[in-house]
């Protein structure tokens, strides 16, 4: 009987020393009637969700370059309490897209994917191989002959057929993998420049993906980085007088691209890129660091464009042809901050991504636009440990491990974040872990954290949104994005255009009431 007095006691204790806070529960929370209002609220709002099968005058593809759903929890809890609350409780402007599925993120030849054989699924519509753009399975990485013959078109290039107006934005290179699946055709995603190709590509005919960028598709708007592989060696950074451009060949790509276009401007900053005014420009190109653009926590926002305005920009360009668009949108770096196992850089690149999607949806009408917002794949991010309600994002666990010091909540498989040194691991604060550049400790020692092999979302919203259910392979994405816009291989989908107001409804439901009325004037 003492004994069990004396667990009750410890038990007490133990419960007792813990931290229970309620700073960060709202009060209404404490009782069930919250939860169950909240239950009748998204069940009457799910009651009414209609299917929307207009026929798609726009199309805008968000991608996420390495947003698993650890990273999507992570940014929606982080976006909340940059604005002063605990987090868990709201939202992402893509958490309100009504239709949501699951996109397997494999490619051909190996079950952990890279952002070129990913893009090539869900820009074209065909998977593809680790490491290549544009082509078929049938092409092998570094293969350039196997490229002819296996190209595949991406929904980009159909809609420019179409006589729609097109575009890119990324916060990487133009010419990176997720873009550059939209435009080329490349046995190696790394042939950036025609310095990158190899002996045997140059004799077989390949060309880099700079080129493709100006010579495959016209493309209306093009903004990111890459400044560096489209101008020759010859030529200095107008930003950073040491760095030279790539190209071996001489030629300024950015004058090849403005050739035989009217209303066309390259911008390489912010001031002119703000100059711009985009009721008089058709064609746009941006590109503002020689390579990636800067981390949205490093970005000189004097010199650079935020991702957010670039899409702006971008919309309100395209938005002129009565033709619609179609809008490639890529938060890229959030893939390069998950490789530096830095997860302040990939979770601010989220946020900052949302923010555009939340800002697309303000010029941008539902009834007309479909909106897909889904990541190529994911990492091996994970992020849970014992933590509170409202604990930081970038903070440590409430909880000690085995070695009795503390562990971040956001955590990695694998990486340059390794810091085990004769068996232990330094112990961790939150002080340290929200720095800029802290490395979240891993198990595994490599250069470069790795990509994930999982399952990644796919919100959507607009027309033919109702489409993406359950779980699809990955180009799946390509195919319902054509046929909401009758683009082949779907141009005879035979989808109604939305009419854009309900005056002809009600127009043809006075003229029914005259014809009824019409006997009784002749009595």
């Amino acid at each position: 009987m003492a004994s069990q007095h004396a667990l009750v006691i410890i038990g007490l204790l133990l419960f007792l020393s813990l931290d229970w806070s309620f700073s960060n529960i709202q009060e209404e929370e404490l009782h069930a009637n919250y939860w169950n209002n909240k239950g009748r609220q998204a069940l009457h709002a799910a009651l009414n969700v209609k299917p929307n099968t207009n026929k798609a005058k726009n199309l805008i593809l968000f991608l996420g370059d390495g947003m698993g759903m650890p990273t999507v929890t992570a940014a929606r809890i982080m976006k909340g309490q940059l604005k002063g609350i605990s987090g868990e409780e709201g939202s992402l402007a893509m958490d309100t897209f009504p239709n949501t599925a699951l996109s397997k993120t494999y490619n051909v030849d190996q079950q952990m994917p890279d952002s070129a054989g990913t893009a090539t699924a869900y820009h074209c519509g065909v998977k593809a191989n680790y490491g290549t753009l544009g082509v078929t399975a049938s092409t092998k990485r570094n293969n350039c002959p196997a490229v002819f013959g296996n190209e595949v078109t991406s929904v980009l290039h159909r809609a420019k057929q179409a006589g729609k107006s097109v575009g890119i934005v990324t916060t990487t290179r133009v010419q990176h993998a997720s873009p550059g699946a939209s435009y080329a055709h490349s046995a190696d995603r790394q042939w950036y420049a025609d310095s990158d190709l190899t002996t045997e590509a140059i004799a077989g005919g390949c060309r880099d993906i700079a080129y493709q960028l100006v010579h495959n598709t016209e493309i209306n708007v093009i903004l990111g980085g890459g400044r560096q592989y489209m101008f020759p060696r010859t030529t200095a950074d107008p930003e950073y007088p040491d760095i030279k451009g790539s190209r071996n060949d001489g030629v300024d790509l950015t004058k090849e691209w403005l050739k035989n276009k009217r209303n066309a401007k390259y911008v390489w900053n912010k001031a002119e890129f703000d100059a711009v005014d985009p009721t008089n420009t058709d064609f746009l190109m941006g590109l503002f660091e020689p390579k990636d653009c800067r981390y949205e926590l490093e970005r000189d926002k004097s010199l650079d464009p935020s991702l957010t305005e670039m899409m702006e920009k971008a919309i309100k360009i395209l938005q002129k042809n009565p033709n619609g668009y179609f809008l490639f949108v890529e938060g890229g770096r959030i893939d390069h901050g998950h490789h530096g196992n830095r997860a302040k850089m990939a979770l601010y690149e989220a946020v900052e991504f949302d923010k555009a999607i939340e800002r697309a949806a303000e010029l941008t009408k539902e009834e007309d636009t479909l909106s897909v917002v889904t990541a190529d794949h994911s990492h091996v991010f994970a992020f849970g440990g014992y933590s509170q309600r409202g604990n930081p994002v970038l903070g440590v666990s409430s909880g000690l491990a085995k070695d009795k010091k503390h562990f971040t909540t956001a955590v990695y498989g694998n990486g340059p974040g390794y810091k085990i040194v004769n068996g232990t691991r330094p112990d961790m604060n939150t002080a340290i872990s929200s720095a800029n550049d802290y490395r979240q400790q891993t198990p595994v020692p490599l250069s470069s954290e790795t990509h994930g092999s999982e399952d990644v979302a796919i919100f959507a919203k607009g027309p033919m949104s109702y489409l993406f259910h359950g779980v699809q392979e990955q180009s799946y994405i390509a195919h319902v994005m054509a046929y909401a816009a009758c683009l082949e291989p779907y141009a005879d989908c035979q989808l109604a255009s939305h009419c854009g107001t309900t005056y002809p409804s009600l127009l043809l439901l006075l003229m029914g009431l005259l014809l009824t009325l019409s006997p009784l004037r002749s009595l």
